[in-house]
């Protein structure tokens, strides 16, 4: 089955260069998705990936960009395919830091 979501990042500034962010993301695996730059230091990849169900969509596509910009931090995942949990877990933080008070 075919999900479509977006993942948004907080980048390093070394990773300001966006046509070799663009190359490593494609080798990394997310050339199945729309990459866009425009805000200085963000990140915003729209995904189609090919999944089981929307867990491993999800977690796939994390995986990737990890290892192609290890120091990208998630800020933002659309829509709700997982539950908060998940996402907290998948970025290896407490939901409790994740959910503002």
């Amino acid at each position: 089955m075919e999900y479509i979501f977006t993942l948004k990042y907080q980048l390093a500034d070394r990773d300001s260069d966006q046509e070799a962010l663009v190359e490593r993301l494609g080798a990394a695996g997310c050339d199945d998705a729309l990459v866009g730059v425009e805000l200085p230091g963000r990140l915003a990849l729209e995904f189609s990936r090919e999944a089981d169900n929307a867990e491993a969509a999800f977690h796939t596509a994390l995986a990737d960009v990890k290892s192609a910009v290890p120091s990208a931090r998630l800020i933002e995942a659309l829509p709700d395919l997982v539950g908060l949990t998940d996402v907290a877990d998948a970025v290896g933080i407490s939901q409790e830091r994740w959910t503002p008070h």
